[in-house]
């Protein structure tokens, strides 16, 4: 929960769109998963007129069923592959299998 709230925290942060790695499609993804570590989607999908809002829309319906807890995890992992020279090496994959051993 703790790397889900730092993951959180540093997507908010107003460099964190500019990344190379901060692509519309990983960025779509991330919208979706932050909506789906709330719950299944339950808003109607936008009108034709919101490509924008459509495209969130979809990427948050595609997880529907998934767990809360998965979508925080994916969400840590697609942060740290966003931002992977600082947010990966404090909370990445790599930085996960240290803290266990």
């Amino acid at each position: 929960m703790a790397a889900f709230k730092a993951a959180v925290a540093r997507a908010s942060e107003p460099d964190f769109p500019k990344l190379p790695n901060a692509t519309r499609e990983n960025m779509t993804q991330v919208y979706g998963l932050f909506k789906q570590s709330r719950g299944d989607c339950n808003k109607p999908k936008p009108g034709m007129m919101d490509p924008v809002g459509r495209a969130k829309w979809d990427a948050w319906d595609s997880l529907k069923g998934m767990s809360q807890a998965e979508a925080m995890a994916a969400y840590v992992t697609i942060i740290a592959k966003i931002d992977p020279q600082g947010f990966g090496q404090a909370h990445g994959p790599a930085a996960a299998a240290e803290q266990a051993a």
